[in-house]
């Protein structure tokens, strides 16, 4: 197989001899990370339950198609199309790395789906869908993961988070709150499980992908947006995948990293910004005078994801 510059110099794949289940990775940021992963010498499970992005019907053909992208690369994968938001999808696909490999080193938690709504219009069925993809979905594989992982005393996740949960975007009440939930799963991982030597970060990533070509263009601006969106391959994502599942980011854990582009970030997480005290303590008139006074200068303001990362993809 083909290796990256990294791997030519030091003579190693970065993922010689590991076992990574990837989940959604029938096409966009998924697909790279599993390919990705493959010619830096990992075995995966490729996993795609074939679902349209809003998470109807079923199809095997795009986790098939992918691992016979590996295989004609000199690689091993098998497919797998169970459903994340299964309770037992994540037992399945587990039993499934160890049947074929005989073990499991990595879960990507990439699989997602899409059912946007603003707030006061969202029904129970749009939430309930994507919490149990996102959330659910990254909680089902990785704890099915996880004994095997202390077990061994070695393991690693990567959750794919996004920035529309981690700083904010309209429309997508469901989706924001899915993402912000598995940064903070991410983080209970990895103080859990540091002692058995086992890793969990984040990605937010920025890639044209199935998801963003579902984003609204009815303006200049948002079709704009969306033509500089289109310039952040899925391919981008992988790189850092990559590394964060390898033995060089031994000591990387509980971090949320963003891609976009060309550019990585290591993300903020929230921590105090400053406080008032009263020794006499607090009333509420005392809080609407002096309290919220004190505090307002510090306040965040109602910044949407492309607020904060307002330029253009460099």
């Amino acid at each position: 197989m083909e290796k990256t510059q990294g791997a030519e110099r030091s003579g190693q794949r970065m993922l010689e001899g590991k076992v990574a289940i990837v989940t959604g990775s029938g096409g966009g940021i998924g697909r790279d990370i599993a390919l990705a992963m493959a010619r830096e010498g990992a075995r995966v499970v490729v996993n795609d339950v074939g679902a349209s992005l809003s998470g109807e019907g079923t199809d095997d053909g795009p986790a098939q198609a992918v691992v016979n992208e590996i295989r004609a690369l000199g690689g091993e994968a098998v497919a797998n199309t169970d459903s994340v938001a299964d309770a037992a999808a994540g037992q399945r696909m587990v039993a499934c790395a160890l049947d074929s490999f005989g073990r499991v080193d990595v879960v990507v938690n990439n699989a997602g789906i899409l059912r946007d709504g603003f707030f006061h219009k969202m029904g129970d069925d749009q939430w309930d869908a994507v919490i149990k993809v996102h959330l659910y979905g990254s909680y089902h594989v990785s704890r099915a993961a996880a004994n095997h992982f202390k077990e061994q005393e070695s393991g690693c996740f990567v959750h794919m988070t996004s920035t529309s949960g981690l700083i904010g975007e309209i429309g997508q009440a469901n989706y924001s709150a899915a993402k912000m939930g598995i940064a903070a799963l991410s983080k209970s991982i990895a103080l859990d499980m540091r002692r058995f030597n086992v890793r969990s970060n984040c990605i937010a990533p920025f890639a044209f992908s199935r998801m963003i070509a579902s984003m609204p263009t009815d303006t200049p601006e948002q079709r704009a947006r969306v033509d500089r969106l289109k310039e952040m391959t899925p391919a981008k994502i992988a790189p850092l995948a990559v590394c964060l599942a390898s033995d060089a980011a031994a000591d990387t854990t509980g971090q949320i990293f963003a891609v976009r582009n060309n550019e990585i970030f290591l993300m903020s997480q929230p921590r105090p910004v400053r406080s008032v005290h009263r020794g006499e303590g607090w009333t509420p008139q005392a809080v609407a005078s002096h309290a919220l006074p004190a505090l307002r200068a510090q306040y965040h303001t109602l910044d949407r994801s492309g607020d904060v990362f307002s330029w253009d993809p460099i």
